[in-house]
């Protein structure tokens, strides 16, 4: 053979060796759940749980104690993670589902994937548009309402293992939003277990000469809380934490978030909260089949891994449920990180986190550079020259006379409302310390620090809040925001698409998903809301009706 071919076949197999090399940069993980209180980790402190993974996640890595969503509601939190920004950039203040994302802003999934990254986005994102790719190379979804069929992986599995004709296939929506709920469909082939079952698929089949970002995205514990039969009863005999009694008057916020609920007896409200620990209790099954994989493979001390959730619930604290307030409850998340390189086994942080964090720290982990002029309100969790204050927490909702904003330090939290230009001062330094408003105690060491805490969040609202909220060196105030309070009455709305009928019958679902619940009697529930839906489907409705208002035995 020549000399110059003996060249070609050299460089050749070079080559090659060099495509088939195993990526040495690391890869990234983020595990996200939905709707998660900070509270629901046996190993950070809360016996009642039950959560053995999340527990060894802990144990490993590096847990922080004070995180927060910097806008306590689905879109708005994931568009800050995103795009590191804050919405005066990316434009999601609240849950707008007509509003878009700004488009120009770089995401973390887009500057990963330039850097050689394999991007991939499975389960719950919500994206707005909800199909946009926001730099993932591959999206598998499963969104709570998906409009079209055919956009959702998730539906569309449930249609070839011949679920096709469940509509409610993540809980009842209408009526029993809260209330709770055993899952329509089987364990094996439940939402939860099916977004891990598709990330471990990914580890298996993935090629190994590239480093990846995985963001596996879970609805639950997020409602309705329709639990696997195995899970139902699994915290019926544990001691449960006591929510939060409300002892000052609260704002008119409070009355539309209050109303979400529709339980007739105490009953209800524990069965709620117990379903609501089992959701989150089999999503640490899940995550620890995942994390078994990765030892599996040998790929787990060079993963960052990231556990969090986008905001919590009330979970009944103060008589209120759902999100978008500026409690505890709503606003604080648990967050767990681990990164060999960088943490230590059972770390404990007390420094103040949110998500506005992550896009920095999976950027240098990768060892790569933000590619804007944009000043990022987050910083990396191993930065080495850090800027970034971490002695107080900023977290802001909403537009108009619906938006609040908070500063929290060490010892307390203001809140200032622009509808009414309420204001809210805990000391959270006490257990019930939001059960009791300051502001209400005219003392002058409160007066003093909620001056000085005011001042504080006015400079953060300036900064990163919506450009309109500050005028002359002051909160702008707006009329009194008025409450809508009212019931979650959306139906599912994907069949519609199909163009073959398959046979839904969304009644017949409602009575399933509370058949295994003793403390459910839909007779008790409040029947008028459902009446009153302008969605409402047809079929067996007048039966259904007659039937729960005694009219038929």
């Amino acid at each position: 053979m020549s000399e110059e071919k003996l060249d070609i076949f050299s460089a050749l197999n070079s080559h090659v060796e060099k495509v088939l090399q195993k990526s040495e940069k690391p890869n990234i993980l983020l595990l996200f759940t939905d709707q998660q209180r900070s509270d629901t980790i046996n190993a950070c402190g809360n016996p009642h749980m039950i959560t053995p993974n999340l527990d060894e996640l802990v144990r490993d890595g590096r847990t922080y104690c004070n995180a927060y969503s910097p806008n306590p509601i689905c879109c708005p939190a994931r568009h800050n993670l995103i795009t590191g920004l804050t919405a005066r950039h990316h434009s999601i203040a609240d849950n707008q589902f007509a509003a878009r994302c700004e488009r120009s802003l770089p995401t973390i999934a887009e500057i990963l994937s330039d850097n050689g990254y394999h991007t991939r986005a499975i389960g719950k994102m919500h994206f707005q548009p909800a199909r946009r790719h926001n730099g993932f190379e591959k999206l598998e979804m499963m969104e709570e309402v998906p409009e079209f069929y055919e956009d959702d992986e998730y539906l569309m599995y449930l249609r070839q293992q011949g679920y096709g004709n469940v509509q409610n296939i993540h809980g009842v929506r209408n009526m029993l939003y809260m209330v709770p709920q055993t899952s329509l469909i089987p364990e094996e082939h439940l939402g939860s277990k099916w977004v891990a079952d598709r990330v471990i698929n990914y580890l298996d089949t993935k090629s190994d000469n590239r480093p990846y970002f995985v963001f596996a995205g879970w609805i639950a514990p997020h409602p309705p809380f329709n639990v696997p039969s195995r899970f139902k009863d699994i915290y019926q005999d544990a001691v449960l934490p006591l929510p939060l009694e409300k002892k000052s008057k609260l704002p008119n916020l409070t009355i539309e978030n209050g109303a979400w609920a529709d339980f007739p007896n105490e009953e209800y409200e524990r069965k709620m909260r117990e379903c609501y620990y089992a959701q989150i209790t089999f999503i640490d099954e899940q995550i620890g089949r995942i994390i078994a994989k990765l030892k599996e493979s040998g790929e787990y001390d060079n993963t960052l891994i990231i556990f969090s959730s986008d905001h919590g619930e009330m979970l009944s604290d103060m008589g209120c449920y759902q999100k978008f307030l500026p409690y505890d409850g709503s606003s604080k998340i648990p967050l767990v990180v681990r990164y060999p390189k960088e943490t230590k086994a059972g770390e404990i942080c007390e420094e103040f986190a949110d998500l506005n964090d992550f896009l920095p720290t999976m950027l240098d982990v990768a060892g790569v550079e933000y590619p804007e002029k944009h000043e990022l309100p987050g910083e990396s969790f191993f930065a080495k020259n850090k800027i970034k204050e971490r002695d107080t927490q900023y977290v802001e909702y909403s537009d108009g006379s619906r938006r609040w904003v908070s500063l929290r330090d060490k010892n307390y939290k203001y809140v200032y409302y622009y509808g009414g230009g309420h204001e809210e001062l805990f000391d959270m330094t006490v257990a019930d310390g939001e059960s009791y408003n300051l502001v209400e105690h005219e003392c002058e060491k409160y007066i003093d620090i909620k001056k000085a805490m005011r001042a504080k969040l006015i400079e953060k609202e300036r900064k990163y809040g919506l450009l309109w909220c500050i005028e002359n060196d002051d909160f702008v105030v707006l009329d009194e925001y008025q409450a809508n309070p009212h019931r979650n009455s959306a139906f599912p709305i994907f069949p519609k698409t199909i163009k073959n009928k398959l046979g839904f019958d969304f009644y017949e679902e409602v009575e399933k998903a509370v058949s295994e619940q003793d403390v459910v009697n839909l007779s008790e529930l409040d029947i008028a809301n459902l009446e009153n839906c302008s969605t409402k489907p047809t079929k067996n409705y007048e039966i259904f009706i007659k039937k729960y208002r005694g009219d038929i035995k």
